[in-house]
């Protein structure tokens, strides 16, 4: 899913332009002609006032796709339905983590007055890191930066979140305390920040800890990570690599040992930038077994991540709960039709969760699971009785 760019303060509107960046294919194809540019300004009106019938989703994408119409008249009235939409509608679009990260940055912005809004959207993962940073930022709202500083996945993964609650007038001093503690005993060192400096004491040092010594520390540290990272790129740990790595690296064992010790001497911080934003698949296997949950789930969550990836992922009986529970919650994944089996094979998988799985299944992999002894009971039965009944 596409993420947000940086985004605008808190309250203001997109600017209008020429070309939405979301292609037409973000909605169905009986609602296109309602917001492409082509079509008669009538049907690209009718989408704007919220006259044709679509789920919340497709209704939120619509309207914010359509707030870059080149007429006047649908973009105006595209803008005041967004911001006045049905809470059913608008709770529902918003809570969604299907939607675009493009769509619920604009509703961020547009909704910045209704902080009830607001919370579904940093609690949605489908949010970008940008946007969140540009909540916490502007926002005065207890609840909203509290819930914001505690998803510390995003705090590690995108440093703009920390900054922006540190330098928030609303932030509680307590807030920033915890914030800034984390930081630092995750390997995040933000030196420009007041705050970082009372938090390198408490963490450590305290009272006697000196500043200077508490740089040192800092740099020395940061010199280890970089030296690492350093030889991580040389054995093409980073991105896609992996296929334009010299045959004389490739001594398989003494190759994957090498990434694992230079993955090792990385901060938690700097494991999470590699397990979601740098590494590749070698370095995604390896991170998956990190002790850290944070570094797990920043691993299931990289964009990089493939199908085939969490395709066996989702079989897996040795991956953390939270990981699983990650992927079978998640819409966008399961709407593969080999994660749904695998899933549903997977005696880790809560039996109440694969149920809901059953229906979908085609008759040869309901006869399958029928017969696997691995799943319980419960499970078997059904898959039995639901093969059954299709034969019938």
């Amino acid at each position: 899913m596409p993420g947000a760019p940086d985004a605008a303060p808190a309250g203001e509107a997109a600017p209008a332009s020429d070309v939405c960046p979301l292609p037409l294919e973000g909605l169905s194809a009986n609602f296109r002609k309602h917001v492409d540019p082509k079509a008669p300004v009538p049907l690209r009106m009718m989408g704007a006032k919220g006259l044709v019938p679509m789920g919340p989703k497709e209704m939120a994408t619509a309207l914010y796709m359509l707030t870059f119409d080149a007429d006047p008249g649908v973009r105006e009235a595209a803008i005041k339905n967004a911001t006045s939409l049905p809470d059913k509608i608008a709770s529902s679009a918003l809570r969604d983590e299907t939607a675009e990260g493009l769509v619920l940055d604009f509703y961020a912005r547009s909704l910045a007055h209704k902080p009830e809004y607001l919370e579904m959207i940093v609690l949605n993962q489908g949010a970008s890191d940008s946007t969140v940073a540009a909540v916490a930022a502007h926002s005065n709202h207890d609840r909203i930066l509290e819930i914001i500083s505690q998803n510390q996945l995003r705090l590690l993964r995108h440093d703009g979140i920390v900054r922006a609650l540190c330098l928030n007038s609303a932030t509680k001093p307590s807030v920033i305390d915890s914030v800034t503690d984390f930081c630092v005993r995750s390997g995040l060192i933000l030196s420009d920040i007041p705050a970082f400096k009372e938090a390198r004491r408490r963490v450590l040092g305290g009272a006697a800890f000196s500043e200077e010594q508490s740089a040192e520390a800092a740099a020395k540290r940061a010199l280890e990570e970089q030296d690492a990272e350093a030889k991580l790129m040389q054995l093409g740990a980073f991105g896609t690599q992996e296929g334009h790595v010299n045959e004389e690296t490739r001594e398989t064992d003494t190759r994957k040992m090498s990434i694992t010790q230079q993955i090792m001497r990385l901060s938690v911080a700097k494991k999470i930038e590699w397990a979601n934003k740098k590494g590749n698949k070698e370095v995604r296997t390896i991170l998956l077994r990190d002790p850290n949950k944070l570094v797990q789930m920043a691993v299931v969550q990289s964009p990089r991540i493939t199908e085939e990836e969490i395709s066996k992922l989702s079989l897996s009986r040795v991956l953390p709960q939270e990981v699983l529970m990650y992927i079978y919650n998640n819409r966008q994944l399961t709407r593969h039709y080999n994660i749904k089996v695998n899933l549903v094979n997977n005696p880790k998988v809560p039996v109440a969760v694969s149920m809901r799985f059953l229906s979908l299944l085609r008759a040869a992999e309901l006869k399958a699971l029928a017969k696997n002894k691995n799943i319980p009971n419960a499970l078997a039965t059904a898959a039995r009785n639901l093969s059954e009944k299709k034969s019938q």
